[in-house]
């Protein structure tokens, strides 16, 4: 059975222009597919662009190119009236639970205000029940409806962020790092809290985050970002039995391995140099200034995005389809 695509980015790019001279890159060029009921996980250092791609597809930031189409309409030709309504549809975790809440509302109206906005159930007291309901859905009880968010943990708060993304029952949500903020043993609650309701309600999400190791736990599908460029892209267990770009690689060495013995063995791929500045990326190839295979063919000509084997894309010179 054909999986049916949810989301659909074409060459997005989304530009900063910081003067007539200076131009910010953050995202140039990004294309993949999310099919309905999947992760689909996005990875890469800092700066990388991940995030903006988040907001871009979102509709907080406005494309400078290229298509965002969610469920056969295109995100970013919707009227005002038309992207409302779209915003039932899909929702947003943010990455810091201490910043994304109002510190002045209670978590019955952080979590009960998009149902007002959006005039779902105008009843108080139904909209009461659905709020008490969340909270249970995201592991808090409802004794804890007339805090205020100074008074929860990083975890607790950023369990309070996913009852208020789920309050208008969205089919789509775009996670941006949401537990790179949390304590490691918080972590993984959270991440099997996500799944956890990804089963239960049907959800799709768009996972943002840094940490390859834990996005293998929630992801179906990984691509990894580099400078505003998707540089591979495959399923979360071929990324990491079969990585192709040196990039890619590069990130899986980090991840230490809990076998002392295995550890001591692996070599780890130092890369040289800093991340260049999207204002002046390189030409070519956008990584080719810190890959240890880098060509003469990588400072002349951008290498196509391919498909390699089924369902495994890279930009890289170093391999061409058969």
């Amino acid at each position: 059975m054909e999986k049916k695509v949810l989301l659909e980015v074409n060459n997005l790019k989304k530009y900063f222009f910081l003067s007539k001279k200076e131009t910010l890159k953050a995202v140039d060029g990004v294309t993949f597919k999310v099919f309905k009921g999947e992760t689909f996980g996005i990875v890469g250092e800092s700066g990388c662009g991940k995030s903006t791609a988040g907001r871009t597809i979102m509709g907080l930031y406005d494309q400078t190119d290229g298509d965002v189409v969610f469920d056969g309409k295109n995100v970013h030709s919707l009227n005002k009236k038309e992207k409302f309504t779209l915003h039932q549809k899909i929702q947003m975790i943010f990455q810091d639970p201490y910043a994304s809440l109002n510190p002045r509302s209670t978590v019955r109206e952080i979590i009960s205000e998009p149902m007002e906005v959006h005039g779902i159930l105008p009843n108080k007291q139904e909209r009461l029940e659905r709020v008490y309901q969340l909270l249970e859905d995201v592991g808090l009880n409802r004794d804890h409806a007339n805090r205020y968010p100074h008074e929860f943990s990083g975890g607790q708060r950023q369990r309070i962020g996913i009852a208020r993304a789920l309050a208008l029952n969205p089919e789509f949500i775009i996670a941006d790092e949401p537990i790179s903020a949390l304590d490691v043993s918080v972590q993984a609650q959270v991440v099997n809290l996500l799944k956890k309701l990804q089963r239960e309600k049907g959800l799709t999400y768009l996972f943002i985050a840094h940490d390859l190791s834990m996005v293998k736990q929630i992801s179906d599908r990984i691509g990894v970002m580099y400078l505003g460029n998707l540089v591979e892209l495959t399923s979360s267990n071929q990324l990491y039995t079969n990585p192709l770009h040196p990039y890619t690689k590069a990130l899986l060495s980090a991840i230490p391995i809990p076998d002392p013995d295995v550890e001591d063995q692996r070599e780890r791929i130092i890369l040289e140099g800093d991340l260049p500045s999207p204002i002046n990326p390189p030409s070519g190839c956008v990584f080719r200034t810190r890959c240890p295979a880098a060509m003469d063919v990588c400072a002349e000509i951008k290498p196509e995005w391919q498909e390699i084997d089924k369902d495994h894309f890279v930009a890289c010179h170093l391999y061409k389809k058969d």
